[in-house]
């Protein structure tokens, strides 16, 4: 088996040299990183990654804790952090939080006992012990897709990368108001996260900016999951004047709303016109095919790993919140007519043009 002694020999460097490179502890010249990094793939050598951590204090491995993972979203977050994360030389060590608060803060202890440098985290709605867990023993993290607010004497330092959600939905919400829909309903997502409350301003944020009234009774809670979404639907349908159309707050419920339609007989867009928040993979194939925000989910993931590194690298360094475009993919669940497909036609990028009259700050 070879060692860093053979490496270096076949390099033409030395042994220190090889180790700069394998630990990225000091620069080293292109030229003679390519010579060690060849030396590396001719002779098979394999770094003793144990050893390497004993002496540089870091494992070179990224804990990453978020819910839902069978959802389409997550699952392209996952993609866009392993991607990133190997691109840099980390390996991904993965926890599934159940968006239960003391779940959350069990699998977070569990990633930071195996020694991860750092960790990429989606809150659950209620995140105080993971926040005190984190503060206490100063673990580096950043915090995606849900953003958190930290107490006014905390030492927050904790960075965050999400997409923008208020804009966004006020698009969804003004386009159905420009198909003439008066009464517009909102299966909104799980009480207390922050996509959940942006979304729901940016619905009510998209009804003043069409002249319309907000009624409480139009926002039913699904849940940010398919079953509670179907009741929710199943809620808004029930109401003396149940709405024309209806936004959903996340992929997974919209695939509850239409469950709750079909149960009814109901049809879109004959019966209820319907677009959703997140685009999924399927979406193009319903028929009517949904119109939809669609999240730049692999990049909220690279993004939170490049984040992650820069305060490995920065430890003191200001805490930052990113924030990502979205795009609205127009389709056909709306009511409009099938719009034309024209060669490299792409969705609308939401950060260059705002759907609703008035701000939305």
């Amino acid at each position: 088996m070879a060692t860093m002694v053979d490496v270096a020999a076949h390099a033409g460097v030395s042994v220190a040299t090889v180790s700069h490179v394998l630990n990225d502890t000091r620069p080293v010249l292109p030229h003679t990183r390519q010579a060690v990094l060849d030396a590396i793939d001719a002779l098979g050598y394999t770094p003793n990654t144990l050893a390497r951590s004993l002496v540089t204090a870091r494992t070179r491995s990224i804990g990453l804790a978020v819910s839902a993972i069978s959802n389409p979203y997550f699952t392209e977050i996952l993609q866009g952090v392993e991607a990133c994360a190997l691109e840099h030389g980390y390996g991904l060590l993965l926890a599934d939080p159940h968006d239960d608060p003391q779940h959350e803060r069990k699998v977070v202890q569990l990633l930071h006992e195996r020694r991860v440098d750092g960790l990429i985290v989606a809150p659950s709605a209620v995140p105080d012990a993971l926040l005190r867990y984190l503060g206490q023993h100063n673990v580096p993290t950043v915090f995606l897709d849900r953003l958190v607010e930290a107490p006014a004497d905390h030492p927050f330092r904790f960075d965050q990368v999400c997409a923008e959600n208020a804009e966004p939905m006020a698009r969804l919400v003004g386009h159905l108001a420009e198909r003439g829909h008066r009464r517009i309903g909102l299966v909104a997502g799980l009480p207390g996260l922050s996509t959940t409350n942006e979304r729901i301003s940016g619905y009510r944020h998209g009804l003043a900016g069409a002249g319309l009234p907000y009624d409480e009774r139009l926002v039913a809670h699904g849940d940010s999951e398919a079953t509670a979404a179907e009741r929710a639907t199943d809620a808004l349908l029930s109401l003396a004047a149940p709405p024309t159309a209806l936004v959903t707050g996340n992929n997974a419920m919209t695939i509850g709303a239409l469950c709750a339609l079909r149960e009814r007989g109901l049809s879109v867009p004959d019966d209820l016109a319907l677009c959703c928040f997140d685009d999924f993979p399927w979406a193009d194939l319903f028929a009517p095919r949904l119109t939809a925000i669609s999240q730049p989910s692999k990049e909220i993931g690279a993004q939170a790993v490049r984040l992650l590194l820069e305060r490995l690298a920065s430890p003191d360094h200001p805490a930052r919140t990113v924030r990502l475009p979205c795009a609205f993919v127009h389709r056909t669940s709306c009511g409009c007519a099938e719009p034309p497909r024209t060669s490299g036609a792409s969705p609308t990028d939401l950060s260059q043009k705002s759907p609703a009259k008035g701000s939305l700050s």
